[in-house]
């Protein structure tokens, strides 16, 4: 005889999904609703001035589209990318005292140390390619 309430939780079948389904249309018609009222009520009236591009009062000068150096992509994503593995070092440094009183201290620092390795042949990488120098010389390009 089988028991009667796996019956019962196999009856439900995906009514137990429902209240999530309906949280997702309704988070869908809010959005499309919300778009569709703005789009009504709004004031469209567009100028030559409404159109061109605030520079804190400048009248621009010249094309939108010019050489940007990519130094400074690559210096603020080595910079994302450090700050964020450091940033992960905190809550390692906040369980390594239980993780040490239940005797797995050891394991921890090991991991710890592991992962401040990476970090150091990350940047000494970094540092070799010369991505680090803000200027870079004509001879660190001929080696």
């Amino acid at each position: 005889m089988e028991n009667p309430q796996v019956l019962a939780d196999s009856s439900q079948g995906l009514s137990v999904f429902m209240p999530i389904l309906i949280l997702m249309v309704l988070g869908v018609v809010i959005f499309w609703g919300a778009v569709l009222v703005a789009g009504l009520i709004r004031p469209s009236k567009p100028s030559k001035l409404k159109q061109t591009a605030y520079e804190c009062g400048e009248l621009p000068v010249g094309q939108a589209w010019s050489h940007f150096n990519i130094r400074f992509y690559v210096t603020g994503l080595i910079f994302i990318i450090f700050d964020v593995e450091s940033a992960l070092m905190f809550p390692a440094a906040s369980v390594f005292k239980k993780l040490n009183s239940i005797g797995l201290g050891g394991l921890a620092l090991i991991e710890i140390l592991l992962f401040v390795m990476i970090l150091v042949a990350g940047i000494a990488y970094c540092w070799s390619k010369g991505d680090l120098d803000w200027v870079k010389s004509l001879s660190s390009k001929e080696k």
